[in-house]
């Protein structure tokens, strides 16, 4: 954080922590390696994750690179583990402290099929002490903050003492210090994962109740967040607050998160100028054998609702996927916008 940043959090708390005002959450196919360093030209301060890596594909899977790989610029970056042995949790989160990450952070709140096969993701809000032992575990194993990423309940955990418990027993037993909480509850029968991040309704207050009742752990909440005005409400009673889908379709949100949420003094880039950042990161990794439309498809929704924009998206759609696509493609697409203002 630049020395004349007013950020409302002091320079003391650890870097993941102090980015973790605002983090933009792990999604699956979408905050790949190549969105998160697009996004790196959007905000410098948010604290940006990985997809979910599971702990089997870490310890057994492909070379580490391909699923734990990333540039400085991307940072300060946390790694999402999906998995529920506290010893393969634990070897992983060593690992990702080895290799640089800010944060590592415990998946509670999937609820696809295929992770609850293997006892990842929110079925784990059944088992709290199982967590808690996971939690302590991976804390024993690196300085790092090991963060965890829950729901607000599952299927008929409707009362509220059920969410407090596996929150204070994740807590006191496994000193987990740190939850963002997808604020609702997820449906493991009868929905599928995209119905659960929109059926089940938003309930912001249980949240909000957790930080007032726990006010010693760091509180952030997940869930419906569309703008900034709406993030900057929840930052009064809560600590932190993470947006998802919103941060990918539209990803022109975050140009202004280091400015409204950390105080800092610089200018707002433009669409144009956080697109142009991004085109020597393009450039060499088309030359290390990236296909353009695998770099351009975290593009799309940069120029939503602006002059230009539809047709720059189709052409990027039209034409990236073709063989022998370079980076003249995008060079065309950004033509075709008319110039933006840098306020816009």
């Amino acid at each position: 954080m630049p020395d004349n940043a007013a950020s409302p959090v002091t320079p003391e708390i650890p870097r993941a922590d102090r980015a973790r005002r605002f983090s933009v959450a792990p999604m699956m196919e979408w905050t790949t390696r190549e969105y998160r360093a697009f996004a790196r030209g959007l905000t410098r301060e948010a604290l940006l994750y990985t997809e979910m890596v599971t702990t089997g594909a870490l310890l057994h899977g492909a070379p580490r690179e391909r699923f734990i790989g990333f540039d400085e610029l991307e940072q300060p970056l946390a790694l999402q583990l999906g998995g529920s042995d506290p010893g393969a949790l634990a070897e992983c989160a060593a690992i990702a402290e080895q290799w640089g990450f800010d944060e590592v952070n415990l998946n509670v709140g999937c609820p696809s099929d295929r992770v609850q096969n293997n006892m990842i993701g929110a079925c784990l809000m059944a088992h709290p002490g199982l967590v808690a032992d996971c939690v302590r575990r991976m804390r024993d194993a690196v300085g790092i903050p090991v963060t965890v990423k829950c729901r607000i309940g599952i299927d008929d955990q409707d009362a509220e003492e059920d969410f407090d418990r596996f929150v204070d027993t994740v807590a006191d037993l496994g000193g987990c210090e740190t939850f963002i909480v997808h604020a609702r509850k997820a449906w493991l029968q009868g929905l599928s994962p995209k119905e659960n991040r929109e059926v089940p309704p938003l309930d912001y207050a249980r949240v909000h109740r957790l930080k007032a009742r726990r006010p010693e752990l760091w509180v952030a909440i997940n869930g419906g967040l569309k703008s900034l005005e709406a993030c900057v409400e929840q930052l009064a009673p809560l600590d932190g607050v993470m947006v998802g889908r919103e941060a990918y379709q539209n990803p022109y949100l975050l140009a202004e998160v280091d400015q409204r949420l950390f105080g800092a003094e610089r200018p707002v880039v433009s669409r144009a100028e956080a697109l142009l950042a991004f085109r020597p990161y393009m450039v060499a990794r088309l030359e290390q054998g990236a296909r353009l439309n695998h770099l351009t498809r975290h593009l799309l929704g940069l120029f939503q609702g602006q002059r230009g924009g539809r047709r720059f998206r189709r052409h990027l759609s039209e034409n990236a996927h073709r063989p022998g696509a370079g980076i003249e493609v995008l060079d065309q697409a950004l033509a075709m916008v008319e110039a933006v203002p840098a306020s816009a």
